[in-house]
């Protein structure tokens, strides 16, 4: 919640996107870059109780002037959680901002000042780097290989990938190992090996704590090649079609 004091204008810039209400920059010397309380990136969900969902051009500014002269009270929606990581349901929506706005500067987030070395998190471009939030194809190369060489015991598993998510179980006891929503997958791909049967993702680790700090990278041998290449598919797809709603 962002309390506001009466003032002629907030001195923010704002862009509408598929219903939402983004903070594209604050002018210079405004109250709101004063305040401190307001990022470039950042959604306005509600002034003064008043849900800009859904929003159509301009309504944001209607609400306003409405109340102007009068204390305001914004819901605003972070673009990065307190650890400094994107808010992954809105990466989607940063990415189509970034590339129609790509002098667009998020932040800042606690961690913009913090160095990206291996166990650290990724700078915000980094993260929003392909739409996803960790790494790139590229890790897949070093984490394939770093998996299969712990030579971990193995088990059968059953890989159920849905509209929105996938799902891994034990086959034997039908224990739930894993669940993981696309948006939550960096990079997906097959291993550079003859039978082209393993394929691995890199996805966040314990995204669900504000200890996270990396991914990990799940490693799987499918029954088949064509099996391996439709599972790869899928879950590419999933990265395009899966939409969040906040």
């Amino acid at each position: 919640m962002y309390e506001a004091v009466p003032c002629r204008e907030l001195g923010m810039v704002l862009r509408y996107l598929s219903g939402r209400v983004f903070v594209l920059k604050l002018l210079p010397g405004s109250q709101a870059q004063v305040d401190k309380c307001v990022h470039p990136g950042d959604i306005i969900d509600e002034i003064n109780g008043i849900s800009l969902r859904n929003a159509c051009n301009g309504q944001a500014g209607v609400v306003l002037s409405r109340l102007k002269g009068r204390p305001l009270s914004l819901r605003v929606l972070r673009w990065c959680v307190q650890d400094g990581g994107v808010y992954r349901p809105i990466i989607k929506l940063l990415r189509a901002l970034r590339e129609e706005n790509p002098s667009l500067q998020l932040g800042p987030s606690p961690s913009s000042q913090e160095p990206t070395n291996q166990g650290q998190r990724p700078t915000p471009s980094q993260c929003l780097k392909e739409g996803r939030q960790y790494g790139g194809k590229e890790v897949l190369q070093h984490g394939i290989p770093l998996v299969l060489q712990q030579n971990q015991p193995r088990m059968e598993v059953l890989l159920d990938l849905k509209e929105t998510h996938l799902i891994c179980t034990e086959k034997s006891n039908m224990t739930e190992l894993f669940q993981h929503h696309y948006p939550e997958i960096s990079c997906v791909g097959r291993f550079g090996q003859p039978d082209y049967t393993v394929f691995a993702f890199c996805v966040v680790d314990s995204p669900e704590t504000p200890q996270s700090t990396g991914f990990y990278c799940v490693v799987l041998r499918a029954s088949a090649v064509k099996e391996c290449e439709e599972i790869v598919n899928r879950i590419a797809t999933g990265f395009k079609h899966t939409e969040w709603f906040v």
